[in-house]
């Protein structure tokens, strides 16, 4: 694990409180093992709070036209799992992550969900130990061009209306989502959801809500339907 400060360096802030930003990389797993009291999950649900905060009044003032549900659409792909995910990778989070031996041995640093949750917690740190603005400049530099993408395609990436579209083409047929569980907190709800064709299972995926499960199961069965032409 490289050390804390790079990460400080590489995010351009340096804290005063350096417990803060450790309690960010600590993970519930890490904290298990080894007795401690803190980790990253209250953080993460402030963290949700501020990006949400910092992208709706970044994209009210650059979208001035824009409807409620069109803003809406567009700030749900910028702080969608996959999103902030990319961003965690950026800036290599994963390497700074204090994890128990089970994730560690299951790839948690390379999780999407894990990352997203920790990048969630990273921004509460930022806010804690300078206010908003830290944690809006951080929020700027690092999503900017999600958000510049977010704004060009009005935030649709319609995997499933794709994956519609094609198995009615090709199998003469609709796919069909099933729930197949919940994990978490009622603030952090994690669903799992299958697609299959015909009882057979073409993708998989998680997400904060079922819509976001089902987009990512979508687009791992389109991505298969894709390479079976």
């Amino acid at each position: 694990m490289r050390p804390a400060p790079e990460l400080q360096q590489h995010i351009g802030y340096t804290f005063s409180n350096a417990g803060l930003l450790e309690r960010a990389l600590t993970h519930r797993s890490y904290a298990n093992e080894n007795r401690l009291s803190e980790h990253n999950e209250r953080m993460e649900f402030l963290g949700d709070s501020v990006l949400n905060l910092v992208v709706s009044e970044h994209l009210m003032n650059a979208l001035p036209v824009s409807s409620e549900g069109d803003l809406s659409r567009i700030r749900a792909a910028v702080v969608s799992e996959p999103s902030l995910a990319a961003v965690a990778r950026e800036i290599g989070l994963g390497d700074y992550l204090l994890l128990g031996r089970g994730e560690e041995q299951t790839g948690g640093r390379d999780k999407d969900s894990l990352l997203a949750d920790s990048l969630e917690a990273l921004v509460a740190s930022l806010y804690l130990d300078g206010g908003i603005g830290p944690a809006g400049a951080f929020i700027t530099r690092f999503f900017d061009e999600t958000i510049k993408k977010a704004q060009t395609t009005g935030g649709t990436s319609d995997f499933k209306t794709e994956v519609q579209e094609l198995c009615q083409e090709r199998l003469k047929t609709l796919p069909e989502y099933t729930v197949v569980s919940e994990s978490g907190p009622d603030h952090q709800k994690q669903f799992e959801v299958e697609l299959s064709v015909k009882g057979e299972v073409y993708g998989r995926g998680t997400g904060r809500s079922k819509k976001e499960a089902e987009q990512k199961a979508a687009r791992e069965a389109l991505q298969r339907l894709s390479d079976n032409r």
